[in-house]
This record gives structure tokens, C-alpha cells and sequence, in this order.
């Protein structure tokens, strides 16, 4: 399970004890992916852009309510954390770069 965020916000969540996400007041939680699903978020919402993390979850460690839901009725299923994301959950935080293109790749240690 992945996120995308920026270094500011995780370490607001690091002083915090915590990680929550503007989503989480907007729709009421926090948008995850798997990592099959994260290049696709990624280039969708982030292309160009520069200075992100990547956090690698261990959803077994969540304390928060996860559900697989649809974006809209026929898409794939997202994972969705319904509650802030504690942070032992947190297993890594990766740079996370778009290319010289503007567009994002897995890091070669989640590709399998």
C-alpha cells in the first residue's frame, strides 16, 4: 500500500504522531494505492511535479478502517483509510521524483 505526500506534510505528521491528508476533512479519508495502482495516480495528479515522498504501508499495521471502494461506478478499486494513518504503519519513506518527461516510475524496490 502506498501514499503520496510532500516532506512538509510528513513532518507535520511526525510531530504530530499521526499522518492525516486534506482528503480526510474533504471526503473523509485518505486516498491510498496499491502499488500496481500508484504510477497511474501519480502521473494523473502529480505529473511535473517535484519534491514528493512516497510512504510504503503495511496495511496489517493500520488502525484506521481500510476499504477497497470504487472512485465512480465501473472503476478499479481503491484503498481507502477512513481515519488518520498511524505511523508505525509507515514501513518507508521514498523520494519520489517524475522524470526529466514529467512523469513517475515505481522505484525499483516496490517493482516485483
Amino acid at each position: 500500500m502506498t501514499h503520496i505526500t510532500t516532506p512538509a506534510a510528513w513532518a507535520a505528521a511526525q510531530r504530530a504522531g499521526v499522518y492525516s491528508a486534506p482528503s480526510m476533512e474533504m471526503q473523509g479519508f485518505i486516498h491510498l494505492s496499491a502499488p500496481a495502482q500508484v504510477i497511474g495516480v501519480a502521473n494523473f495528479l502529480y505529473a511535473g511535479q517535484s519534491g514528493l515522498l512516497l510512504l510504503v504501508i503495511d496495511p496489517a499495521k493500520l488502525r484506521a478502517e481500510l476499504r477497497w471502494e470504487e472512485y465512480e461506478p465501473g472503476s478499479p478499486h481503491f484503498p481507502h483509510l477512513y481515519g488518520p494513518l498511524n505511523l508505525d504503519a509507515v514501513t518507508e519513506v521514498l523520494p519520489f521524483e517524475a522524470g526529466a518527461d514529467g512523469r513517475f516510475e515505481l522505484p525499483a524496490r516496490l517493482r516485483s
